[in-house]
């Protein structure tokens, strides 16, 4: 059944090769590229009744281009659809899930003015947004770099595993664009101002705090994986809450500091006091000024980066992630959707690719600097101005909250909420209760330790624990 469903995509992708159409982009050019590559861009097969995706680019990190795109997206339409599959592992050949979008080809074809472009960003949109909406459960290993469009493929998933190889990042302000693939939704939810931090700055973390963070919904050794995959498979489910609790076997506090390659979360105590109190603010000048004020190594580095980064860019993405917190998961892509067209034309764009990927030199920016960039005239171009190409999804599913939220580890907000619903609760008592809720995730005792820390609960204050509640509920 594979094997046929694979040569009939094959088919309809070498006839979209000898289609004409403009908004097709498997031209010539692309159909002699795909002859000449040894290597398929993506890999599938079946065990029972679950299907695996696995990129196959590893020589450039599984970077994301069409190919690739062109060669899974049918395929995961089609196992959407099928009853016998019942759930999905998403993987990457070597040492990335995905390092992002091929950037670098795309630009060479704005370059050509090429008008599959078009359909090149139409494709890629309709893909994530219907990645974040399937029914089928979908399990994404981050056993590996995970950054820019890897995150698209993953963190609107139900399930995504990080490893102690776990690397992320959003690193699109270093290449004058913004974060994309949904970021102005996943961001936006992430504990406090979490999300500003990481968007503002590019700032890459690893497996623990993207756990802590609700980047990733479990943490499993990269060793166990195997085993994890064949008791998900034995379990020939497609029940969502049956699948979590096996993961959470998985994901225990029987998790040793080798197995994490002796990691710790670092986005906690002081430094998640400065993120939330210096990226709380509307403006970027705000952000930077509060940095300053601040004074910290940390606050003094994050500044730094910002301040290397493209004003346009820093700006845009301060606003979309603002707008994000208010608006479900397709308005979300619909808005990236059209940033991106505004985006791709802008001397930034063209500046930040040639000089990370090519000359190696200092980007320079225009405009060069955050008091060169009018706040109004920012929201005016990029957000209240309609871009040339809507977007049709394949589908009008939304969301404000994830429909699988649960199956992370508990929001800041779900702890502070809980501790004020039991005023005489201590320390152990919280954590034995998220501990007994999730089986003995890994990572359960580290976050209340920390959220217990930082707002100084051990006096057992209950005005003060409902007061700090109300304040995160707000920020997030």
């Amino acid at each position: 059944m594979l094997k046929s469903l694979q040569t009939s995509l094959r088919s309809t992708l070498k006839q979209q090769c000898l289609n004409k159409s403009v908004y097709r982009m498997s031209s010539t050019v692309a159909c002699q590229a795909q002859r000449s590559q040894p290597e398929e861009p993506a890999l599938f097969h079946e065990v029972g009744s679950a299907r695996y995706l696995t990129l196959n680019r590893p020589r450039v990190l599984n970077a994301m281009n069409i190919d690739m795109v062109e060669s899974f997206f049918p395929m995961l339409q089609a196992w959407e659809k099928s009853e016998a599959a019942k759930m999905i592992f998403l993987k990457g050949n070597g040492r990335a899930l995905c390092s992002g979008g091929d950037v670098k080809a795309f630009l060479e074809l704005l370059k050509r003015k090429d008008p599959k472009i078009h359909y090149i960003l139409d494709l890629d949109y309709k893909m994530f947004h219907y990645i974040a909406t399937m029914k089928t459960p979908y399990i994404a290993l981050m056993d590996g770099i995970t950054m820019g469009a890897g995150a698209g493929l993953s963190v609107n998933s139900a399930f995504r595993i990080a490893t102690e190889n776990t690397v992320f990042a959003m690193p699109e302000t270093t290449i004058g664009l913004f974060p994309d693939v949904g970021a102005s939704f996943f961001l936006s939810r992430l504990d406090g101002r979490i999300g500003t931090y990481l968007g503002m700055t590019g700032h890459t973390i690893k497996s623990h705090d993207v756990l802590q963070s609700g980047i990733a919904t479990h943490f499993v050794p990269s060793a166990h994986l195997p085993a994890l995959q064949s008791r998900l498979i034995s379990l020939d489910t497609s029940d969502h809450d049956t699948i979590n609790d096996t993961i959470n076997e998985f994901s225990s506090e029987h998790v040793t500091r080798q197995d994490s390659k002796d990691q710790h979360f670092t986005l906690r105590g002081d430094i998640r006091q400065t993120i939330d109190k210096c990226f709380q603010y509307n403006t970027a000048e705000e952000i930077v000024d509060a940095l300053k004020r601040d004074g910290s190594d940390f606050a003094k580095a994050a500044r730094d980066t910002i301040l290397k980064r493209p004003p346009t860019s820093v700006k845009v993405t301060l606003q979309h992630i603002r707008l994000g917190i208010n608006m479900g998961i397709m308005d979300c892509f619909k808005m990236e959707y059209a940033l991106w067209q505004k985006f791709a034309v802008r001397h930034d764009f063209s500046e930040g690719v040639i000089s990370q990927l090519v000359t190696k030199q200092p980007p320079q920016w225009q405009p060069a600097s955050l008091s060169d960039v009018n706040d109004d005239d920012m929201r005016h171009t990029f957000f209240d101005t309609p871009a040339p190409h809507d977007i049709e999804l394949l589908n009008d599913d939304t969301y404000f909250t994830s429909p699988y939220r649960r199956y992370a580890l508990p929001s800041e907000t779900d702890i502070l909420n809980t501790l004020t619903e039991n005023p005489t609760w201590q320390q152990q008592d919280l954590t034995r209760h998220y501990m007994e809720l999730s089986h003995g995730k890994f990572g359960i005792a580290e976050k209340v330790a920390d959220i217990w820390e930082r707002n100084k609960l051990a006096t057992n204050a209950p005005k003060a624990a409902s007061a700090t509640a109300t304040a995160t509920a707000t920020a997030t």
